[in-house]
């Protein structure tokens, strides 16, 4: 089944950086359908809801939850149909699993990529 792909996650100590990517392998997104959808960066930390952090607009405007304000940049790429977070000045609280998806019409999950922050 066509899902999305995470990459980027990883081990740092708090006060590093980490940068994850994200594409969509299915046909789904053929015919400029990415372009014209909003994505969104999600996360999950043990025992907890997902929740979304970042999403990007068809227009490439960026909005951030106040948790990650500041720290995390979100972007797109429409012709790899690929979405981008920068994440700076982790630290233990931002531990999850992250995930990327459409924002609204959600798509079969991937795997999600494991971000842990030390302190």
């Amino acid at each position: 089944q066509a899902q999305f792909a995470e990459s980027g996650g990883g081990l740092v100590q708090s006060g590093g950086s980490l940068r994850l990517s994200c594409v969509h392998s299915g046909a789904i997104f053929r015919g400029g359908l990415f372009s014209l959808s909003t994505m969104g960066w999600y996360r999950q930390a043990p025992g907890k809801q997902r929740e979304l952090v970042a999403h990007i607009t068809p227009d490439s405007d960026p909005n951030y939850a106040d948790a990650v304000n500041g720290r995390f940049t979100i972007a797109r790429d429409n012709a790899k149909k690929s979405v981008y977070l920068q994440m700076n000045s982790l630290n233990p609280e931002d531990t999850a699993v992250y995930f990327c998806n459409r924002v609204g019409a959600l798509l079969a999950w991937g795997q999600g990529t494991q971000v842990t922050v030390s302190s």
